[in-house]
């Protein structure tokens, strides 16, 4: 029952955030819309509007995964499965919610949930796309994606171009840009230079391995 509650409050708070936002006017009304008790839409919800705006985008990141799953992206090169995720995602949102949910997460109070959000959709591309990585791989990519997805949100908000066209391709000049350092890298663990690096402080920064960091940070599940 609480999960149906929760599904109806947000199903009828989507028509209202164009007008009046992520906010506390918008919860109030979802829920005497779905029919769901106020006291019980604040326990679902507890600080409202931000909170309608992260169970927004976690059932995009929950959709985005349901539909990589039932694609076969074999036959792609990795650099284009990596855009075939990010854009599988940002399709999935109405621009003007995303547009509102920008504004919320722009405000310093809000700004640490917007990053936790937006590191659990990396998260959630690398490992539907089957990663693997540990220690510090697993952070860098992440937090690349994240800054590669981030800005790609943003570009697409003032994009006029048919079917955001110019959008797509300024995702993939920002993803050949991350195949470049990661090549970089490869280079690097390949020429003796680089090998004594990995030997000495890479192999000491190498060591920080992502299971012994705290079960709370963005995007590590606990088992």
């Amino acid at each position: 029952m609480t999960d149906n509650s929760k599904d109806r409050v947000l199903d009828a708070a989507l028509a209202h955030v164009p007008f009046d936002g992520w906010s506390e006017k918008t919860l109030r009304a979802a829920a005497a819309e779905a029919g769901v008790d106020a006291a019980l839409a604040r326990a679902l919800f507890p600080r409202g509007g931000v909170d309608l705006a992260l169970a927004f985008h976690a059932r995009g990141d929950a959709e985005m995964a349901a539909r990589l799953a039932a694609m076969d992206l074999t036959s792609q090169r990795y650099r284009d499965r990596i855009a075939t995720a990010v854009r599988t995602r940002l399709e999935l949102a109405d621009l003007e919610l995303v547009r509102r949910g920008t504004t919320l997460f722009s405000l310093p109070q809000h700004a640490g949930d917007g990053a936790k959000a937006v590191w659990s959709t990396a998260d959630k591309i690398w490992t539907a796309l089957g990663d693997t990585s540990q220690d510090l791989n697993w952070y860098t990519k992440r937090a690349t994606l994240s800054a590669v997805y981030a800005a790609t949100v943003l570009y697409r908000l003032g994009d006029c171009t048919p079917f955001h066209q110019a959008t797509w391709e300024f995702l993939d000049r920002r993803i050949d840009g991350v195949m470049q350092v990661e090549k970089l890298k490869a280079s690097l663990r390949e020429n003796p230079i680089g090998k004594a690096f990995m030997a000495g402080p890479g192999k000491l920064m190498e060591s920080v391995r992502a299971p012994r960091q705290p079960d709370n940070l963005p995007g590590r599940h606990q088992g």
